[in-house]
């Protein structure tokens, strides 16, 4: 369907929801789904594990584990707990943390835009290890095993005049951490899942490819050191508002009438058009809130 080829998802499970949509087999990709009834989270793992899969899906190979939670856009902190008690779990599974590790977190987006803050929000929660281990030493902290954290925020392009890849490959050439872990507000292709998802990827990540500005990628080819993506979908491109206001009535038309059909209903310009919730502002603090301590609890 037109509408589904041309809005944007930064979330591969939503790639996957369209091949379903299609009734149309995808090799090379596995997916693994388990519904937590008590704590209401739903966590979809899916694995790109040939070339063609990749092709198919339109995304490197590796391991995308997405965590689905209806409340974590409340003011619960309880469940936001729980929501980190689960990143923490599944940063374990894709980082040897059996051994003294050391991290550098980057918190990309432009913090003056609200929907595009959550990574340099993340920064301002996170607990920095590095500075202390490097001049006290591990007896200072009383653990046998203590991960030196580090942080940086790079700013846009727009802010800095050189690309995010190049600033994080001069810090990681100096500082040479084990991983580094990358955090950004990503884009949906549903409504639903708005502040309401956590992406975790160890195929590293690309700054605003969700939102139609092809940044070089943080990847382990780029910065030849392991990265991970973290992200929530802050924004939907806008023709999904409208394309979902009509789902009934798209159901009711064969597959050529439906292209015809939103070809000329949805303007062009609303492929470039992006919206978030109004109350995203208090939303990304609780989210970044979540994120920081799943980080915190994971190398603490």
């Amino acid at each position: 369907m037109l509408g589904n080829s041309r809005i944007r998802t930064d979330l591969a499970l939503e790639a996957t929801e369209s091949f379903a949509e299609k009734d149309t087999e995808l090799r090379g990709v596995e997916i693994h789904e388990d519904y937590n009834e008590e704590k209401d989270i739903r966590t979809t793992i899916v694995k790109i594990t040939t070339e063609n899969g990749a092709k198919a899906m339109g995304r490197p190979q590796g391991n995308y584990i997405t965590i689905e939670a209806p409340d974590l856009s409340a003011s619960d902190e309880d469940y936001h707990r729980e929501i980190s008690e689960e990143i923490a779990k599944h940063l374990h599974r894709l980082i040897n943390l059996d051994r003294e590790t050391s991290v550098l977190v980057v918190g990309l987006g432009n913090q003056g835009i609200t929907a595009d803050s959550l990574g340099p929000l993340v920064i301002d929660n996170l607990r920095m290890t590095r500075h202390i281990i490097r001049e006290y030493g591990l007896k200072s902290n009383g653990k046998e095993i203590l991960h030196q954290v580090s942080g940086i925020i790079p700013g846009v392009m727009a802010q800095t005049g050189m690309e995010t890849s190049e600033i994080i490959q001069g810090v990681t050439a100096e500082t040479k951490p084990d991983v580094v872990i990358a955090v950004d507000a990503l884009a949906a292709r549903s409504v639903r899942r708005l502040n309401r998802t956590v992406q975790i990827t160890d195929t590293g990540i690309h700054p605003g490819s969700g939102v139609g500005n092809h940044r070089n990628g943080l990847t382990e080819e780029n910065l030849q050191v392991k990265v991970i993506g973290i992200g929530v979908p802050t924004v939907v491109d806008a023709a999904t508002i409208v394309h979902d206001s009509m789902a009934h009535l798209l159901d009711t038309l064969e597959e050529q009438e439906q292209k015809e059909f939103l070809e000329e209903m949805i303007s062009p310009n609303l492929y470039s058009m992006f919206v978030t919730p109004k109350d995203v502002d208090e939303t990304v603090k609780y989210l970044s809130f979540t994120i920081s301590e799943g980080l915190n609890l994971a190398f603490s």
